[in-house]
């Protein structure tokens, strides 16, 4: 059953009517038909089985059929605090990554980050930033759209993930320890046995890499520097590569 994420008042209303996006591929692109079923879902963790009942030139009607409790969210929260790339390298990363269940971008501005002025990234980029979490959770059928944050500079990132259970930074130089070794230190990061981290800050930097500096202001603010192994990755995918092994570790991918 395909998927759509629309505002909270669509479902609150009989009969549910779709404009936009959802109309357009509903109508136009899946061409589908009076009687077909879709599944809509209003960000707040419920999922509402429509039937399609009238079809016009720019609208779609349905009436719910039930409601039901979205699915396709992992138990561990990761919040992906990802430096800002060049080109198209920052859309890849909101892509892959809310397709692998990351339910938080925070973009930040580093030293070394190849981007214009704050605000002009703000206008320029963000309305496209959103269309591609969207579209992408819809696609891996993900019960909730990720949170986009506001560009961030780094040391008010590095303050913010305070709040989470676990902070990670993996970083090309770090000797140690291994992100394995931080997940199974659980959140005291000290080795030792500790409940299961529900909530994880994860910190990728830019195609440049981080100031010795930058690392220090994370460290200072209870961010582990960890390492992923001998090889270097690429900036668009190594939060890709670390998310993954973080939900695999944390079973949120069996």
């Amino acid at each position: 059953m395909y998927r759509f994420f629309v505002p909270p008042e669509t479902v609150q209303s009989e009969p549910v009517r779709l404009t936009g996006q959802p109309a357009h591929r509903i109508g136009r692109v899946l061409r589908m038909q009076p009687g077909d079923h879709v599944l809509l879902l209003d960000n707040s963790g419920w999922a509402y089985e429509t039937e399609l009942t009238t079809f016009g030139p720019e609208h779609v009607e349905g009436r719910i059929v039930r409601r039901v409790l979205a699915t396709g969210e992992p138990r561990a929260k990761i919040s992906l605090y990802q430096a800002v790339l060049k080109g198209e390298g920052f859309d890849e990363v909101l892509e892959k990554c809310t397709q692998i269940g990351v339910v938080e971008f925070v973009p930040v501005l580093c030293e070394r980050c190849i981007v214009g002025g704050l605000l002009d990234l703000e206008e320029r980029r963000r309305q496209r930033w959103e269309r591609i979490i969207r579209s992408a959770a819809e696609q891996s059928r993900r019960g909730r759209l990720p949170r986009l944050g506001p560009v961030t500079m780094w040391p008010l990132a590095c303050q913010r993930a305070r709040r989470t259970d676990l902070s990670l930074l993996p970083w090309e130089e770090a000797r140690g320890p291994s992100l394995r070794q931080a997940l199974e230190g659980g959140a005291t990061g000290h080795g030792e046995s500790s409940h299961r981290p529900y909530s994880i800050s994860l910190f990728i930097g830019p195609e440049g890499g981080l100031t010795a500096e930058e690392v220090q202001t994370a460290q200072a603010n209870g961010i582990q520097v960890v390492t992923l192994g001998p090889r270097i990755l690429r900036a668009e995918i190594a939060g890709l590569v670390a998310a993954t092994a973080i939900l695999y570790a944390l079973g949120d991918l069996e």
